[in-house]
């Protein structure tokens, strides 16, 4: 079968819907909400953006169609991802938050809990949001670390028909909710059993809203972090918060299995993010060139350095863009090399986002130091991304590590993946 990147004529229809959307709701977000004092007041002003994007569709279309959604593959996700992230960082990773929020339900739900569980999250309505409950404070690289290490913290105990949660978690978007209140679902990684090791004694619970707030679920700190600045990045407890016995994702103990199941599609949507950042920063910075001189005879761009640094990032975005949709539809075809695309994806895009949007500074030169700049914000964006969902050094270089110790590690595997 050939090789092809071409994007079906529904894709280019979702391609140019995204663009609108991004450029008509999403564009304007950034300075509506910069002057506020509080994360939380910049998070709470972005919800009518959010709701646009719900009512719009773009939730439900993030979400398989197998489950109950619009998307037809994960390549549709990354449209969408590229082209809001493109519009405003924040309300697009909650956006994303949500739907990797969800992603162990999709991945390993039954049919009952998808129907019952995603019902908010395919409703054009409403804000709903959701969280993957994975990071704790202090690292989760070594979730499956046998004991003595200490491994998941967060742990559920069986009480009649119910789980008590209790632990703290960490990183988690939007987890706490619009009001502190919790969000429609969080999934929560935590230790079942304490004596069973971590591959077996870890599982993954739902936790939904069913009233007005989750009891017992209580908001420790909102983390300032320098980008996202109008999303909300938690810190919270749960305190002996019950959830029902049919609420497990997946088999009791198969948690970190499913957890790794659902970061794949989470790395190759981190290398998406990497390639809207870059894509807008090179926009941004092609805008400028083209039209100062800098007291100079000739438009910026005239000067070979610049367009050297212009076709420098050109490549690295179009090479970030490539891979992830390699990654993508190994994902969608359940390709054996799909951990590996994914995490190549995730470490390609995220860490040229931070260099070539380095680069790009300065060509623009000092005055792309200033807050009010797009590449500064743009940058603060960029740095989180090799250090969110999973680190790339701490996780995702050490999966790679491991694949390559096996000893029938195949390398030709990945690029048989076409």
């Amino acid at each position: 079968m050939a090789m092809s990147f071409k994007l079906t004529q529904r894709q280019h229809r979702l391609r140019t819907r995204s663009r609108q959307f991004a450029g008509d709701v999403l564009s304007g977000v950034r300075e509506t909400t910069r002057q506020l004092a509080s994360v939380e007041e910049r998070f709470r002003a972005t919800r009518p953006a959010y709701e646009q994007l719900v009512a719009a569709g773009f939730l439900r279309g993030c979400i398989p169609a197998e489950a109950g959604g619009d998307s037809q593959s994960l390549i549709d996700t990354a449209v969408v991802t590229e082209e809001l992230f493109c519009g405003d960082s924040s309300v697009a990773l909650t956006l994303i938050g949500a739907v990797l929020g969800v992603q162990p339900i999709v991945a390993g739900g039954t049919d009952e809990q998808q129907r019952r569980l995603l019902a908010p999250f395919l409703a054009k309505s409403g804000a709903p949001l959701a969280g993957f409950c994975a990071s704790e404070p202090g690292g989760s690289a070594n979730a499956a670390a046998p004991a003595p290490a200490a491994g998941v913290r967060t742990v559920a105990r069986r009480q009649g028909e119910e789980w008590l949660i209790s632990g703290t978690k960490k990183w988690i978007s939007s987890a706490t909710g619009w009001d502190r209140t919790g969000a429609e679902v969080l999934c929560v990684l935590c230790r079942t059993d304490p004596a069973a090791p971590p591959m077996a004694g870890v599982s993954i619970l739902a936790v939904p809203k069913t009233g007005e707030r989750i009891d017992g679920l209580t908001l420790d700190r909102v983390i300032e972090s320098p980008g996202y600045r109008a999303h909300l990045l938690p810190e919270f407890t749960f305190h002996d918060v019950a959830t029902a016995s049919d609420n497990v994702i997946g088999p009791v103990g198969g948690g970190l299995a499913l957890g790794s199941a659902a970061f794949a599609s989470a790395a190759a949507l981190i290398g998406m993010i990497g390639v809207a950042l870059m894509r807008a920063a090179f926009d941004h910075t092609l805008r400028f060139a083209r039209r100062e001189d800098r007291g100079g005879l000739v438009p910026v761009i005239d000067h070979q350095a610049v367009g050297y640094a212009l076709a420098d990032a050109k490549t690295t975005i179009e090479a970030a863009r490539a891979l992830a949709w390699r990654a993508c539809a190994a994902v969608d075809s359940g390709h054996p090399a799909t951990a590996e695309l994914a995490h190549h994806a995730k470490i390609f895009g995220s860490e040229a986002a931070v260099r070539v949007i380095t680069d790009l500074m300065r060509v623009v030169g000092v005055d792309s130091y200033e807050l009010t700049d797009p590449l500064n914000g743009l940058l603060q964006d960029a740095l989180a991304l090799p250090v969110f969902a999973s680190g790339n050094l701490g996780m995702r270089r050490r999966a790679l590590h491991a694949m390559f110790q096996q000893p029938d590690y195949d390398p030709l595997t990945a690029y048989e993946a076409t």
